[in-house]
């Protein structure tokens, strides 16, 4: 796996299966490039190729070695009654066995999901710190998307031993379209969408978005932001936060200068290690 790698030796890598195609946006509109160095996504600018190269190449190495990374959310009959459930699942990226486990859902608009940029990079790097990360792929829109991250937060409980994560204190993190979806699920709970009632999250982790309700019951919530975003306001998401706190929440923002949307892990850019403050103040909810 190199930067010269064809996109489509990847999706069509008999390793994969069958789930290779959900590596990349299914609706192939709205992602561009021939190979892993010149892929490019919508509303993303800051994709970095060695990142792109480091997923596949993870993905191809556990693989190998007979390690799970793809989970399918859904039964068969699900999927059959509603084929586009076959398009969901989780990517499972290992940390330490029985550690705390968390969520990454990408942005996207909710008409397709960036997962290449915006959760696996991060799924990955919190996979380092030893804790468990799955990356969510889901059907686009916002009730769906909402729907099968109920789903697999469900799945993640149901499977708990099988998977070898730890239930207490999970996180949920989000960019964009993917923020949102954490907000809501975090502010909800599963209940809301279809699912029976399983715990809140100890913690939400936002990128970039411009959510503005405030109900009086969201988890502790951390937000980054650069105040170039022409798509989420930064003072959108100051004030979100500054609400929260006022009911008694833990919450804070970084909010970078100069940066505009979907900066992802930030590396090369003022906000660099933000991740690293992300996890710190998620460890800080666990009790």
């Amino acid at each position: 796996m190199t930067e010269q790698t064809k996109i489509s030796d990847v999706i069509r890598d008999p390793l994969f299966g069958d789930y290779g195609r959900l590596i990349f946006p299914v609706n192939t509109s709205y992602y561009g490039g021939d190979t892993l160095g010149e892929l490019s996504l919508t509303w993303y600018s800051n994709i970095k190729p060695a990142r792109t190269v480091e997923i596949v190449r993870y993905m191809r190495d556990k693989v190998s070695s007979g390690e799970k990374i793809f989970y399918r959310i859904y039964s068969d009959e699900e999927m059959n009654e509603d084929p586009r459930k076959k398009d969901t699942g989780i990517f499972f990226f290992r940390g330490t066995r029985g550690a705390k486990f968390t969520v990454c859902n990408a942005g996207g608009g909710f008409v397709y999901v960036g997962a290449m940029h915006d959760s696996f990079p991060h799924a990955l790097e919190i996979s380092k710190k030893g804790y468990n990360a799955f990356a969510l792929i889901y059907r686009p829109g916002a009730d769906t998307a909402c729907e099968d991250l109920a789903r697999a937060i469900a799945f993640i409980y149901e499977h708990a031993e099988e998977l070898e994560v730890d239930m207490k204190n999970y996180s949920l993190w989000g960019g964009s379209a993917g923020a949102r979806m954490a907000a809501w699920l975090g502010t909800y709970g599963t209940e809301s969408f279809g699912e029976k009632e399983y715990p809140r999250p100890s913690a939400v982790i936002m990128q970039y978005t411009g959510l503005s309700e405030v109900t009086g019951n969201e988890p502790p919530t951390y937000n980054c932001v650069g105040t170039n975003d022409g798509i989420a306001s930064y003072r959108t998401m100051q004030d979100r936060i500054n609400r929260i706190k006022a009911n008694g929440t833990d919450a804070e923002i970084e909010i970078f200068e100069g940066l505009s949307h979907g900066f992802g892990l930030g590396e090369g850019t003022v906000a660099e290690g933000w991740l690293d403050r992300a996890v710190a103040f998620w460890e800080r909810q666990m009790r």
